[in-house]
């Protein structure tokens, strides 16, 4: 199969001919219909997360199942799924706790070092990314990491689903659970921060505020429910966001992973609000705010890790969120490109000039 193969950080992925084995007890083999490109990818490529090369990345993936191995109940041939990296063991302590987005052995869903490798290239194996690798032609995962969903979902769409829009609209719905006529605050309006301002519409919020320093993705922005909008270009919006609403909001969510906006977001509260850190800040980085004004205004700071998602229930329901009107998805694609883009699509997103570059496979 083709496949976009990471070979060094900070460099362009090359596009390569791979061997993907055939699948083997609980594991299922699916022709991947679409990936989208996530900051997390980039994260990896610039070394900001930390997986070695060669590795195939891609994590974002909507597919049709093309063979199952032994013992899989689940899914079968000519199901539509999408991939998540939340995969479960369903026995250490997170997953039996009802937390398996915190699950402790989720390598134990991998193969061992002694078996096959799941991807190689002439003998050498290929370690797969957060157990998907969907910048390629094939998946073979655990059927833990899959969910069916209805045939009627696009699933270019359905895409987004498997991890910008699980995460955002989890930090929403599952994490702050915000209560309807409350006051939320998104900073950071790409993928993730668009699904987690529906998330916030979804759930009921009086009042939305987008902050950003594009202009076009404030746009969006508003075409996908913020009742108001904050432009950071000119510095620090702060100032600006305390004003709108009066002396803090309810909720304020972290979309963008830089720890100068964790420590606005926390600074934007009311008393008693709650910052929802759902980017990923790069590891070792140290975050500034004034813990006083945490306690005596018992602000509360919340992290939000894939949205809180227990993928199997929250999937379909996003699915059918979309079928009924209520997430949209159709304006949060930027671009569809080809495998032989993905170079191109991982510049855009570095750029900023697009909300989410999917990658869309023939059939």
């Amino acid at each position: 199969m083709k496949a976009a193969v990471m070979r060094a950080n900070n460099a362009p992925l090359s596009i390569e001919e791979v061997t993907v084995a055939k699948p083997g007890p609980k594991e299922v083999l699916v022709r991947t219909a679409a990936s989208g490109i996530c900051h997390s990818d980039l994260h990896v490529i610039q070394g900001g997360l930390p997986m070695p090369p060669p590795t195939i990345l891609g994590h974002e993936p909507s597919g049709v199942v093309e063979a199952v191995g032994s013992d899989v109940v689940d899914v079968a041939p000519g199901d539509h799924v999408i991939g998540c990296i939340s995969a479960w063991c369903g026995a250490c302590p997170a997953c039996l706790k009802g937390k398996p987005y915190l699950c402790a052995r989720a390598e134990t869903l991998q193969r061992g070092a002694d078996e096959e490798p799941r991807l190689s290239k002439d003998g050498e194996a290929i370690p797969q990314f957060a157990n998907l690798s969907s910048f390629a032609e094939m998946m073979l995962t655990h059927e833990r990491a899959l969910v069916k969903i209805s045939p009627e979902m696009p699933l270019d769409r359905a895409a987004l689903i498997g991890c910008g829009v699980t995460t955002g609209l989890g930090a929403a719905l599952n994490t702050a659970r915000v209560e309807p006529g409350s006051t939320a605050v998104i900073i950071g309006c790409g993928g993730v921060g668009l699904s987690a301002l529906q998330g916030c519409r979804i759930a009921g919020a009086g009042r939305i505020i987008a902050v950003d320093t594009e202009a076009w993705k404030l746009d969006l922005a508003k075409t996908l429910g913020a009742t108001d909008v904050v432009d950071a270009a000119g510095g620090d919006p702060t100032l600006a966001v305390l004003e709108l609403t009066s002396g803090g909001a309810d909720y304020a969510f972290e979309c963008i992973g830089l720890g100068a906006t964790v420590t606005q977001a926390i600074n934007m509260l009311k008393s008693g609000g709650a910052a929802v850190l759902v980017g990923v800040v790069p590891i070792g980085t140290m975050v500034e705010f004034h813990q006083a004004m945490v306690v005596l205004q018992e602000k509360r700071i919340l992290g939000s890790m894939m949205g809180s998602n227990r993928f199997r229930l929250d999937m379909p329901n996003y699915v059918n969120f979309y079928l009924d009107g209520r997430l949209q998805l159709d304006p949060m694609i930027s671009r569809r490109i080809a495998l032989d883009e993905v170079n191109e699509g991982i510049e855009a997103i570095k750029a900023g000039t697009v909300a989410r570059s999917v990658i869309t496979f023939a059939d």
